[in-house]
């Protein structure tokens, strides 16, 4: 197992933390994590652009002048394509981007990413994080006290004060710990777990 320095609020250390080997100390699997990264971002594409086909257009139901003898070239409709105001040709529709990862595989990934921040030392843990009021400024003294720059704060539970705290902060997202994402994890430069959001992810996911 894994042994991490735990850290007060001040950045002070104040002990140390096994962490589960099944969860934080697995092989990594970067087909995986990557796979999950994209399943991430094609599930919040919105695939919501349109435009209509000839079919579509109001309009154009009769033929603008006789087939033949007009000198102009036939035509049958003031919808088609090389009309103004015509449909367009292959028009894009709306379409679902999103597509499904097998449970274990995402799983898998979730503690590959993990498993890799813990390897490349850019998992920090804190004993707890509590603030008394909702203050940017005290959540901001916090993250400079453990050099947290683009970090993910992960929280055992949902603490209003510690998210809409953090809410206004560039560069750092929060998470409640059964609600991580291998995306999340991956683009955040340090992780930022506390001693009870370690053991309801272990809880969860070991």
């Amino acid at each position: 197992m894994a042994n991490v320095t735990v850290y007060n609020m001040e950045g002070k250390e104040v002990g140390t933390i096994e962490l589960d080997d099944a969860v934080f100390g697995v092989e990594v699997n970067e087909h995986l994590v990557h796979m999950a990264v994209v399943q991430h971002l094609a599930n919040k594409r919105q695939g919501t652009q349109k435009a209509k086909t000839r079919s579509e257009v109001s309009g154009g139901g009769r033929k603008p002048w006789k087939q033949k003898g007009t000198g102009h070239a036939r035509q049958g409709s003031t919808r088609a394509p090389q009309w103004k105001g015509g449909g367009v040709v292959f028009a894009p529709v709306p379409r679902d981007y999103s597509f499904k990862i097998n449970k274990k595989e995402k799983r898998a990934a979730l503690k590959s990413a993990l498993t890799s921040k813990v390897q490349g030392g850019n998992l920090i843990v804190v004993d707890e994080l509590k603030l008394d009021e909702i203050k940017t400024k005290k959540f901001v003294a916090v993250m400079n006290n453990l050099k947290v720059q683009k970090g993910l704060v992960v929280i055992a539970e949902n603490d209003a004060n510690v998210v809409l705290s953090a809410r206004n902060v560039e560069d750092v997202d929060t998470a409640v710990a059964n609600m991580i994402n291998v995306y999340d994890i991956m683009k955040a430069k340090t992780v930022v777990l506390t001693k009870d959001a370690v053991a309801k992810i272990e809880e969860v996911y070991a």
